[in-house]
């Protein structure tokens, strides 16, 4: 197992053992949590599949030119981590953790099997990675698509740049009250992220 399988396998383990002490209750209220957000990957997943269906597949994947689908080539935060758990059955997160076991001698990314992504949720970078040839070919032709998804972009900020509360900086205190800690957990750890907390923090 590589560093990188490491740090994906500990933080699915680290995350499944604070949920299963969990009563249904506080489950419910993680859940609850998570409810606006799922809404909006429901509509960018219905927007993707719409507009970009096929480009990605024939153009990025089969031709392996694929910059977020590459070997060891995709950013988890620690929320996705959470959110795919939270959403996925006990033999989904299995699968996932077993692929982690693996050596990954392919050029494609671990969690792409022959179904597509193995994540229920996938990590919100994967979600929002479009390459500037797919949209040419798709904006040039529906020009209102790419206002939607400009705005779409937009609506992924509240969830995931601390310039405010937000979910993904929320869902690692839960785990961090719990006494955890993960390298993934970039809202707590990244230098840059963390001066934007403070820069917002000093605005109020």
């Amino acid at each position: 197992m590589n560093d990188y399988h490491k740090e994906q396998s500990e933080t699915f383990s680290m995350v499944r053992q604070h949920l299963a002490t969990l009563s249904s209750s506080e489950k419910d209220k993680l859940k609850a949590m998570i409810a606006d957000y799922l809404s909006f990957r429901e509509e960018t997943d219905a927007f993707l599949c719409e507009h970009f269906g096929g480009i990605c597949i024939k153009n990025c994947y089969e031709s392996r030119l694929s910059a977020c689908c590459s070997r060891e080539g995709i950013i988890t935060f620690f929320a996705d981590a959470v959110i795919n758990m939270l959403v996925s059955r006990d033999d989904e997160i299995e699968n996932l953790m077993a692929v982690l076991e693996k050596p990954n001698n392919g050029f494609k990314c671990v969690y792409l099997g022959e179904g597509g992504c193995m994540w229920q949720v996938k990590p919100i970078v994967c979600e929002m990675f479009m390459c500037d040839q797919a949209q040419k070919e798709v904006f040039e032709k529906k020009p209102h698509a790419s206002q939607i998804w400009d705005a779409l972009n937009q609506r992924k900020k509240q969830y995931t740049w601390p310039d405010r509360p937000i979910l993904f900086d929320a869902l690692e205190q839960c785990f961090l009250d719990a006494g955890y800690s993960s390298p993934l957990m970039y809202l707590h750890n990244s230098p840059g992220l963390l001066r934007v907390k403070e820069r917002s923090q000093s605005r109020t």
